[in-house]
């Protein structure tokens, strides 16, 4: 799997750049490097990239105004790197399209575990045949990774993405929030994560997300996918 993705670090601090490319070349990624968000929006424009290592705190424009501006145009996985660990930088990441949130206190190697996770769970769901999920407003190609909603294509993130399959393709089963988590956050985070992630799904799919017709909430205990 390795050796077909590249990743991008970007982050302005020489030490720790050069501390994940050895790791992750070491695991046969590709890597190539960014200091800042202009140079990484450069490389972005240039060159196929299949996940990125994105500080937060950089100087001119930082993480998460990269993020938002990447997100314009890409679902490319987005791993958010911060020296701090408060729940308001870690729900904002989620909230503009974050597959993931790690702080800077994590050793090298949980943060190259961390790409592999993301990367196999973008990488799992082009490893099928086609198949459409076909729910009368929405409709999902599970090989091409479409979603169109009322006949309009509509972007969504990858972790987005495999949360809408994960319960198109199981309808009216109820998924737990601790069976979300391990699913898509190896357990890490709380139901607030995986609400803020719903909502956004929610946002849009539903053609009114204050009052949802396809992703319940069940109180209490989760979440399930009704068929419209």
């Amino acid at each position: 799997m390795s050796g077909l993705h590249t990743i991008l670090v970007v982050d302005d601090d020489p030490s720790i750049v050069d501390l994940l490319r050895d790791f992750l070349e070491n695991e046969h990624f590709q890597v190539m490097t960014a200091c800042d968000a202009d140079q990484a929006w450069t490389i972005i424009q240039q060159t196929p990239i299949h996940c990125i290592v994105l500080d937060i705190m950089m100087p001119g424009q930082n993480g998460f105004e990269l993020c938002r501006r990447i997100r314009s145009e890409s679902n490319v996985p987005i791993l958010f790197l911060s020296a701090r660990s408060d729940d308001v930088d870690k729900i904002r990441g989620f909230t503009l399209g974050g597959d993931d949130y790690i702080v800077k206190t994590a050793s090298p190697g949980e943060i190259v575990a961390r790409v592999k996770a993301v990367l196999r769970r973008t990488d799992s769901n082009w490893q099928k045949n086609e198949r459409i999920l076909d729910y009368g407003r929405i409709k999902i190609n599970l090989s091409s990774r479409e979603v169109v909603v009322e006949g309009k294509h509509v972007v969504l993130t990858p972790k987005e993405y495999e949360l809408l399959r994960l319960f198109a393709e199981h309808p009216r089963h109820v998924f737990s929030y601790e069976q979300l988590l391990a699913k898509f956050w190896d357990g890490i985070g709380d139901r607030h994560t995986i609400r803020v992630h719903l909502s956004r799904l929610r946002e849009k799919i539903e053609s009114d997300p204050n009052h949802p017709k396809y992703l319940l909430n069940v109180w209490g205990v989760g979440y399930r996918f009704e068929g419209g």
